[in-house]
């Protein structure tokens, strides 16, 4: 009877354990997926938040402020002398920055005068045209000279005269200014498209639309058109010389203006500069002239911001080879000490 008698139920204990196994691993699966649900949750609210960043930056950003750095004289005196570097060529994004340190300088109420040190071989006709506006309407309010450092040529030199007749042109020793002209760069590779068979047809609703283009010759319509161009920017640039240098007319500023690269003595000599000096020298004469006993010289900074880094800095950049190619097509008229602008 005894052997006969039922054995456990392992088969119902092998089915429940199963059972418990099942709804562990169904409990651990849907903890799981929460933990993903929540992640991937968290990770759209971040890129939500991220994008609404990048649309509302450029209505709600504002540029970073002018940083100062002590130069000269008294740290933390109450009156100050401001010192702005043009170094560089004359073009975008630089230009908008020495207009914003040429304002900022008009503005501050501590600030008694200005020194524009200048190391540029010059630049874009528009650019430096703008930048002598500026300077005018600084000299207007507070006096304004200038230093001259390695090179302050064609339009490094035009926008000197802003500071007009009052103002003093210091240059150093081993200075390089002048090249007073105009520039549009342009190549001539007729000779090579034909030795390569290449021939340039653009569809054109003008003779002038395809103008400058090196494939061909230019025609004398093309020439004259150009020339008197070229005229009204150089013109302008005599103009503003023999407005701004007393012992200069019309006629010695057209004679010295060849283009010609002229040294610190013989620009001295041409009456184009004032005197030998440095930037110190420069800024203890102000300080002199403005009767300042303690003062301080301070040159202004300026760097870009993130936003200018992520969505401004490099806007205006050519970004590939074709785009420096047709940036480099476009005609520009420049003000600058070289055959070709293009290479630095």
């Amino acid at each position: 009877m005894s052997s006969n008698s039922p054995s456990p139920p392992a088969k119902h204990e092998s089915d429940l354990s199963n059972v418990v196994i099942c709804c562990e691993r169904a409990t651990i699966s849907g903890r799981q997926t929460k933990v993903l649900r929540r992640i991937g949750i968290t990770l759209l609210l971040a890129s939500l938040l991220l994008n609404v960043w990048f649309i509302w930056q450029p209505f709600s950003y504002r540029r970073p402020g002018i940083a100062e750095q002590h130069l000269q004289g008294t740290s933390g005196a109450s009156d100050r002398i401001a010192v702005i570097n043009f170094e560089g060529t004359i073009s975008p994004p630089f230009t908008s920055r020495w207009l914003r340190q040429l304002k900022q300088a008009q503005e501050d109420k501590s600030i008694h005068g200005v020194l524009l040190v200048i190391d540029s071989p010059g630049g874009f006709v528009a650019d430096s045209h703008q930048l002598y506006r500026e300077i005018q309407k600084l000299a207007k309010e507070k006096p304004v000279n200038v230093a001259m450092k390695r090179i302050a040529a064609s339009g490094g030199y035009y926008i000197a005269m802003g500071i007009g007749k009052e103002g003093v042109i210091y240059v150093e020793p081993t200075t390089w200014t002048g090249s007073i002209g105009v520039i549009i760069p342009r190549y001539n590779a007729t000779d090579l498209a034909e030795k390569f068979g290449v021939k340039s047809e653009p569809l054109v609703t003008g003779p002038l639309k395809d103008t400058l283009n090196p494939f061909r010759d230019m025609t004398d319509h093309e020439k004259t058109v150009w020339g008197e161009i070229m005229e009204d920017a150089f013109s302008r640039f005599v103009t503003v010389i023999a407005d701004n240098r007393p012992e200069l007319d019309d006629a010695a500023v057209r004679q010295l203006a060849t283009g010609q690269i002229y040294t610190a003595n013989q620009a001295v000599e041409n009456h184009m500069v004032d005197k030998i000096g440095y930037v110190e020298d420069a800024i203890e004469e102000m300080a002199k002239t403005l009767k300042l006993t303690s003062y301080e010289a301070i040159e202004y900074r300026s760097s870009p911001g993130i936003v200018d880094m992520l969505i401004g800095a490099n806007a205006s950049q050519p970004k590939t080879l074709s785009d420096q190619i047709l940036q480099a097509s476009v005609p520009q008229a420049m003000y600058y000490a070289s055959w070709n602008p293009w290479i630095p």
